[in-house]
């Protein structure tokens, strides 16, 4: 089953891909062929706002159970968060520079994912700092349900209350789409396939941590057999 899933995928990924880069024609005034950025850059930002309610949600169920396998989810989906975030603002960049004359302007929207980037490296940051495993968790935990709080803020409100060069959403605040609909197609498909790669990447991701922090415990146990297992938490 998993293998069928992972081959879907990846044709789903192919056909985006190909309909993006090649198929679809681009109609976005002053961008020309760039715009196909489009179809990459909305996915990443997209994916990265899940990723990091993910992380939110895992570690508040890691604070009600315990749980180690939620600490490594939670661990997963944040790095993850931090990758599509670092696309999204590469991908960003690049449209700046042909609609604004350089890749960074500090643009309302530039910035505030500048602060996403920082908030979430600072969790990874709260992980190497404290080197007890249960401590780490609890401490990671409770960052990443506050830091969530952040996330609405940085990405849809603050954005929209401060004048910006962005071009306005897919959904602009009169709730109408102005967009071909080839081109929205397209772009619904790349929603789709990203947040299918994404939770590909997760579940492998996940399934590492978890391997990795069971080999510890192992070489913990057999160094010291009485309290190798302490501070290691419980997995499900």
């Amino acid at each position: 089953m998993a293998g069928l899933w992972l081959g879907v995928l990846g044709l789903w990924m192919a056909g985006v891909v190909a309909a993006a880069l090649y198929l679809v024609p681009v109609s976005v005034e002053g961008l020309g062929e760039l715009a196909r950025v489009i179809f990459f850059h909305v996915p990443t930002a997209w994916v990265a706002v899940i990723a990091f309610a993910v992380a939110a949600y895992h570690s508040w169920r890691y604070l009600r159970d315990r749980s180690a396998d939620r600490d490594h989810r939670a661990l997963a989906a944040v790095e993850l968060g931090l990758l599509f975030s670092v696309l999204a603002t590469v991908t960003g960049a690049l449209l700046a520079r042909v609609t604004w004359g350089m890749y960074w302007n500090w643009d309302p929207r530039q910035t505030s994912i500048l602060f996403l980037l920082l908030i979430y490296a600072a969790y990874l940051s709260l992980r190497g700092v404290v080197r007890d495993n249960e401590n780490q968790a609890m401490l990671a935990a409770v960052y990443a349900c506050a830091a969530f709080v952040a996330v609405p803020f940085l990405v849809f409100v603050i954005p929209r209350m401060t004048a910006s060069l962005h071009p306005q959403p897919v959904v602009n605040p009169a709730g109408r789409i102005y967009m071909e609909r080839p081109m929205l197609a397209v772009l619904l498909a790349s929603l789709a396939g990203f947040t299918g790669l994404f939770a590909w990447l997760h579940s492998i991701r996940w399934r590492v941590a978890r391997l990795v922090a069971a080999h510890s415990r192992m070489l913990m146990e057999h160094d010291d057999p009485e309290g190798g297992a302490r501070g290691s938490g419980r997995a499900d």
